[in-house]
């Protein structure tokens, strides 16, 4: 619809705005952030239904909106589901038996690069998901987790944004056709290194000493077929991608057929003994922490009623005509994506700027895929990773912004000049 604004755009702000506020001091007022978030998705989508002469349109983009975060919240479940299951075996066992560092800094390194890594085959938001739990089983002190974790979110940003599976926004500009496979692989794995090198050696600081044996070793026991269970876990969130190049399909049918061949699985090991109850599905389910994935929703959905009343596109708008350099604009889409969502906002610099303007592989498409999705690590709530990361652990906004911004944004300046240098 053009340049629409919704009349009701100051409300949608102010709701927004307040709700945004009580995600932050949660801690301090007593309100679940899920509760929050939820509240201010409904208020935004019915102030923005109160415009009856668009109703047509709001109808439309609410439809397709819902399908958009539906995929997204089916697939978080699917994955957490996954997840759960291998730590219900004692599966994560196996990798903290594996990791016999005693030094803090350098299990922070290698928890730093194991999801740099990891979300480049997989996404940013699995990656998340997989580690963030498997943290818990060797990891004791919730203080110290919590900065393993938010070395695990930028790690996953930084590793998502070079592939084009990775980061949901490389994704849209791969599948647009702004970019391809080798020229994004070729240009931006070197900033994204560096990116998360940056950003892990001030973190690293925050961590002293060794890990005591007993946490190191300390997990649960593996439990009956645990072995396999993980294998295969770890195997059917790979496969992921490759059901999606293979089928066609998007990625949360990937993985809802990946659980559901571990559901399979884990029925067929357990379904002859009694006093394996707790290890099938039946039992795991109950389990999830649906709390988390309601904030995600929540979050979705009222960041798509900005994008219906037209706030995002004329704030992306009102950036173009201000702001002169194009590698400026890029690195403020990463800016705004840690308070926005970074997916609508990349969908209105497509809108804006055709291939014409800017054909395949222009400079300006990558760094925007950089930065949307390393930007997003500036703050807990900018990206899928750390929402779920603040969703798992049930981090803090304020203990994140003290901790972790400032190495984010010390990784996100120095690869974005390491692209420029490089460009």
């Amino acid at each position: 619809m053009g340049d629409y604004l919704s009349v009701h755009s100051g409300w949608l702000i102010a709701i927004f705005t307040v709700a945004y506020l009580m995600i932050i001091f949660e801690h301090m007022i007593g309100i679940n952030k899920a509760t929050s978030a939820l509240l201010m998705a409904v208020s935004c989508w019915s102030v923005q239904f109160a415009d009856r002469a668009v109703h047509g349109f709001n109808v439309a983009h609410f439809t397709e909106d819902l399908a958009d975060v539906s995929q997204v919240v089916l697939f978080l479940l699917g994955a957490i589901t996954i997840v759960e299951t291998i730590h219900a075996h004692g599966g994560f066992s196996l990798v903290s038996n594996a990791i016999r560092i005693s030094s803090k800094r350098t299990c922070l390194w290698i928890i730093g690069f194991i999801a740099f890594f990891l979300s480049a085959i997989l996404d940013n938001l699995t990656t998340t998901i997989v580690l963030v739990v498997m943290l818990k089983k060797f990891i004791e002190d919730p203080k110290e987790r919590l900065l393993f974790g938010a070395a695990v979110v930028i790690a996953a940003n930084a590793g998502g944004a070079w592939t084009p599976i990775g980061d949901v926004t490389t994704t849209m500009l791969w599948l647009g056709g702004q970019v391809s496979t080798i020229p994004v692989v070729q240009q931006l794995f070197v900033p994204s290194l560096v990116c998360l090198v940056v950003s892990l050696i001030p973190l690293s600081f925050s961590v002293k000493g060794v890990m005591n044996r007993r946490t190191v070793e300390g997990h649960d026991a593996l439990q009956p077929n645990g072995k396999l269970v993980f294998i295969c876990g770890i195997l059917s969130l790979v496969f992921v991608p490759v059901f999606k190049v293979l089928t066609g399909l998007p990625p949360f049918m990937g993985i809802l057929f990946s659980m559901s061949f571990i559901w399979l699985l884990t029925d067929i090991l357990h379904r002859k003994y009694d006093d394996r109850d707790h290890l099938r599905f039946s039992a795991i389910l109950p389990r999830i922490d649906l709390s988390s994935i309601f904030f995600f929703l929540g979050i979705l959905l009222s960041v798509n009623a900005l994008e219906a009343a037209g706030i995002l596109k004329n704030f992306a708008l009102w950036v173009d005509q201000t702001v002169a350099s194009k590698t400026v604009i890029a690195s403020l889409i990463g800016v705004a994506s840690a308070v926005i969502d970074n997916v609508p906002l990349v969908a209105a610099c497509m809108g804006m700027y055709d291939l014409q303007t800017f054909p395949m592989n222009h400079s300006f498409w990558i760094l925007i895929a950089f930065c949307a999705g390393t930007g997003g690590s500036l703050l807990i709530i900018g990206s899928a990773a750390g929402v779920a990361f603040m969703g798992l652990e049930k981090a803090d906004f304020f203990w994140y912004l003290r901790k972790a911004t400032i190495p984010a944004a010390l990784g996100y300046a120095a690869g974005i000049g390491t692209y420029l240098f490089f460009a």
